[in-house]
C-alpha cells in the first residue's frame, strides 16, 4: 500500500522533477511514511456517488416525478453501483449487461422489469453526459429489452354488474362506478376532495402524474351513488372517500386495493384492481368508436403510445370492421 502511494507520487512528478529530485522525494516519503499505517478507504468516493446520485433524484423532482417514482430511482441506481462497485465515471457498458444479466437470473425477473431498471440507468447516465460528468453514457448501446405483448384482461359487463351488486357499503359503490366510467388513476381517486366534484357537470379535476391537472368526466349513475354516499356521512372530513371506521381518515391507494381483492375473492372474479378498471374504460370507448386521440385526453397520457397499450380492441368488431371497409 505504501509503495503503490509512493510509486503514484512520483509518477505524477515525473515532469516537474529530475531523477536526482526524484531520488530524494522517495527517500523522504519512505522516511515519513515508515510507522504509518495506511488503509484504502472509499469513503470520499462513496459520498461522491451518493451526492451525484442525490443531484440527479432533485432534477427528477423538478421535473415533476412524483416522490414513488423517485424513491424507486435512488433505489435501482444506488443497487447497481452498490453491486458493479465501481465508481459512477468508470462504469462500463459490460459491467451493466453484465449487472442486469446476473439480476435477471438470480430474481428471475420478467423482461420487462429488466427494461425498467435499464431505462432508469439509462436516463441517469444520460443525465450524467448532459451536465458534463461524464463523455458518453455507457448504457447508450444497451437497447431496449424486447418483451412479448400480452393483451391484458378487462371487465366483462356482467362482473362490472355482479361487483355493483355484491358491494356491501355506499362507498365501495361509489368507488367502484367512479373508477369505471372516469377511467382515473386510484392513485388520483383517493386524493379527490368532496369540493372537487362538480354535480352539475358530472366532472371534476385531479392531478396525474407529474402533478398535471386534467378534467375526468363520470356517467349519471356515478352521480347517484356519489351523492347517496356523500349523504350518508357523519364526519366533517374534506376528503371524498374515507375509511368506514372512525376516526374516518382518507381512505389510501392500498385500502381500496384490499377491498376490492376482498370482493373479487368473494365473487370468484380473477384479478380484481383498480387499474383494470381504467383499462376496461379505455377498451369500451376505443370499441365503441370514440378517436384515440380523446382517449389519450381522458386518461391522461403523454405519449399515444401508452394509451394503445391500455386499449385492447375486441377481434369481433376488426372482424365486422373488415366487412364494412374492406368487403
Amino acid at each position: 500500500m505504501k509503495e503503490q502511494l509512493i510509486t503514484d507520487v512520483l509518477q505524477k512528478m515525473l515532469a516537474h522533477l529530475n531523477n536526482e529530485q526524484l531520488l530524494k522525494l522517495r527517500t523522504v516519503m519512505e522516511h515519513c511514511l515508515h510507522e504509518v499505517e495506511l488503509t484504502k478507504t472509499n469513503q470520499p468516493q462513496v459520498r461522491e456517488q451518493q451526492n451525484m446520485v442525490s443531484v440527479f433524484i432533485s432534477a427528477k423532482r423538478i421535473e415533476g416525478c412524483s416522490e414513488k417514482t423517485l424513491s424507486y430511482y435512488q433505489k435501482t441506481i444506488g443497487d447497481m453501483l452498490t453491486a458493479v462497485n465501481k465508481p459512477f465515471q468508470c462504469v462500463t457498458t459490460d459491467d451493466i449487461r453484465q449487472y442486469l444479466t446476473t439480476y435477471q437470473k438470480q430474481r428471475k425477473s420478467s423482461k420487462v422489469t429488466i427494461d425498467n431498471i435499464r431505462r432508469i440507468l439509462s436516463s441517469f447516465y444520460s443525465w450524467l453526459e448532459d451536465e458534463d460528468h461524464i463523455v458518453k453514457s455507457p448504457v447508450r448501446r444497451i437497447h431496449k429489452v424486447k418483451t412479448a405483448k400480452v393483451i391484458k384482461d378487462t371487465y366483462t359487463d356482467e362482473a362490472l354488474e355482479k361487483m355493483r351488486d355484491n358491494c356491501n357499503s355506499l362507498r365501495d359503490l361509489a368507488i367502484i362506478d367512479l373508477l369505471a366510467s372516469s377511467g382515473m388513476r386510484v392513485g388520483e381517486l383517493v386524493a379527490l376532495n368532496r369540493d372537487d366534484i362538480n354535480f352539475t357537470e358530472r366532472e371534476c379535476v385531479v392531478f396525474g402524474k407529474g402533478n398535471k391537472e386534467r378534467l375526468v368526466y363520470f356517467d349519471a349513475r356515478t352521480k347517484l351513488h356519489l351523492k347517496n354516499y356523500l349523504n350518508s356521512r357523519t364526519d366533517d372530513s374534506p376528503a371524498l372517500f374515507v375509511t368506514l371506521r372512525s376516526p374516518h381518515n382518507r381512505l389510501q391507494i392500498g385500502g381500496i386495493e384490499m377491498r376490492l381483492r376482498q370482493l373479487g375473492r368473494r365473487l370468484a372474479i380473477p384479478k380484481v384492481h383498480p387499474h383494470k378498471f381504467r383499462r376496461t374504460m379505455a377498451t369500451a370507448a376505443i370499441d365503441k368508436g370514440m378517436p384515440i386521440e380523446q382517449v389519450q385526453q381522458l386518461l391522461g397520457h403523454q405519449k399515444i403510445d401508452t394509451t394503445m397499450h391500455y386499449a385492447m380492441v375486441k377481434q369481433q368488431n376488426v372482424k365486422l370492421a373488415h366487412r364494412k371497409y374492406i368487403g
